[in-house]
């Protein structure tokens, strides 16, 4: 193995980038593998396809751990999700959880900063694994699909991988800022609607 191949480089900071991302929001995952399909496309020097199974299986790991660290934080976790919630509300969530559980995790992997609220509630709420893995694995395929193509895009446009990637990494924060600037919309108006 030549650790001086960027190939041999990219691989692991792509799974280990998306994995870190998705256990603590430090990293920009979605610039990860933006970036490493637009050096993909661009280069030659790294598969789209295992950039996108990496991708997937550091996400799909990472959420599986935020999961699991929710339920076990049992009571403690209950306490938290419940605080300055009425008891109305939370049987609400739990509801919403019993009947769109599935929906809820694969939405929440989508919208920006929906991913870990989603899987700590559904933690505390104990929701159930063999409901949450297939829902998470859709969800992390997805995702990493969305931001891939941004990453495809911006390396279909230019030959250079620097300029590729810098814009795919622009392409993921617009997206990301504008998909935040609707559900904050969305909420506002909800709010003036009650």
């Amino acid at each position: 193995m030549d650790w001086t191949d960027p190939t041999t480089l990219g691989y692991p900071v792509v799974f280990g980038g998306v994995l870190l991302g998705s256990i603590v929001p430090v990293v920009p995952t979605g610039a990860v593998v933006g970036a490493a399909a637009a050096i993909a496309v661009t280069t030659g020097r790294l598969s789209l396809v295992l950039v996108l199974l990496l991708s997937v299986a550091g996400a799909l790991i990472g959420d599986l751990v935020t999961f699991a660290l929710a339920r076990a934080g049992g009571a403690a976790a209950r306490r938290w999700l419940a605080r300055g919630q009425s008891q109305d509300r939370l049987d609400t969530v739990r509801g919403r959880f019993a009947t769109r559980g599935g929906l809820l995790v694969v939405v929440g992997r989508l919208l920006p900063a929906g991913r870990i609220p989603v899987l700590l509630a559904a933690g505390a709420l104990d929701y159930p694994w063999r409901r949450l893995v297939p829902a998470a694995l859709l969800a992390c395929v997805l995702w990493a699909a969305a931001y891939a193509v941004l990453g495809v895009v911006s390396g279909g446009l230019f030959d250079s991988p620097v300029v590729a990637t810098l814009v795919a990494t622009g392409l993921v924060f617009a997206v990301a800022g504008l998909s935040a600037l609707v559900s904050r919309l969305r909420a506002d108006a909800r709010k003036a609607r009650a």
